[in-house]
């Protein structure tokens, strides 16, 4: 049980400092041409496992449509904006943004997938919504002054709430692993021209750290770190894996103090407080007893 709580607070520590290298990546690198060689490091990684589990599936024409419109929206386009987004927002509002995307998972899936919205997860938006309010402001709570990159982090976070229901109606048919590979190969597909048409002027570093940096990130933060929480969540209960993965905020203002020296402000730490509350209340549900004898969480998505 320790060894599965240490890995899965490992990928909560590299999910939260994702934020902090992606904002030094896109210092040299110009944001399309950055998400178009990250996806093609996630692709090569991807491909050598699955040539390794010897895991591919084929799609009927139905599912290959699903798989394009996720791989544009949910792979190229999310990739995209994320980075696009870091070139000006504060990584630690970015991380607190994105926080709050099972809200709106849960949103779109009471819309799509006829999920049951209650008001616990209506008064979990509101909480949420007001620690935003808060860090977006700097505490003043007197205006608004929104930089333009956080505009892209929201494109972020609703591209990636419609990913999660994308792949979970198409996970209901094909595998999981398959579905990842072939929509980020789409994702690639399409940043491979959008590199050069996106970006002006664009820039590449020719330093081996930044490299090293771009390839590891790509592979760990979307690979091994992946397969390494799926691995674990099934030997520890799911509810508190949850709230877990909600310190991904907290991880990023660490991250941020110790590498990018950015003192952390008595508004980030209100605001993710309300935020991370929030998105707790609204994805807590009473167990049943059935999920209880299962050892699952019925709020986990």
């Amino acid at each position: 049980m320790l060894k599965a709580y240490s890995w899965l607070t490992f990928c909560v520590v590299v999910w939260g400092s994702n934020f902090i290298f992606g904002k030094i990546l896109v210092l040299d690198f110009s944001p399309a041409l950055l998400t178009m060689l990250r996806l093609l490091f996630i692709v090569v990684f991807l491909i050598g496992l699955s040539l390794l589990k010897k895991n591919f599936t084929s799609l009927n024409k139905s599912d290959f449509l699903s798989v394009i419109f996720l791989g544009v929206l949910g792979v190229f386009i999310n990739q995209w904006s994320f980075f696009k987004g870091l070139q000006t927002a504060d990584p630690t509002t970015s991380a607190l943004i994105l926080a709050t995307t099972p809200i709106l998972t849960s949103v779109l899936a009471a819309i799509f997938l006829k999920e049951r919205l209650t008001i616990r997860m209506l008064i979990g938006s509101i909480v949420a919504i007001i620690g935003i309010y808060f860090v977006v402001t700097k505490g003043t709570l007197s205006s608004i002054e929104v930089d333009k990159g956080l505009l892209w982090i929201v494109v972020t976070m609703v591209t990636f709430a419609i990913m999660i229901i994308m792949t979970r109606l198409l996970a209901n048919r094909i595998d999981p692993m398959a579905i990842t590979l072939y929509s980020n190969i789409v994702g690639l597909i399409v940043a491979i021209p959008f590199a050069f048409v996106l970006d002006s002027p664009l820039r590449i570093s020719s330093s081996l750290s930044d490299w090293a940096l771009l390839i590891g990130t790509a592979v760990v933060v979307h690979g091994l770190a992946n397969l390494i929480w799926n691995q674990n969540i099934r030997y520890v209960d799911a509810s508190k894996a949850s709230v877990l993965s909600n310190l991904e905020p907290f991880v990023a203002m660490i991250m941020g103090l110790l590498v990018l020296s950015k003192p952390i402000t008595g508004a980030e730490i209100a605001g993710s407080l309300f935020i991370v509350g929030g998105v707790i209340l609204s994805k807590y549900q009473r167990k049943s007893p059935a999920s209880v004898l299962r050892n699952e969480d019925p709020s986990c998505n």
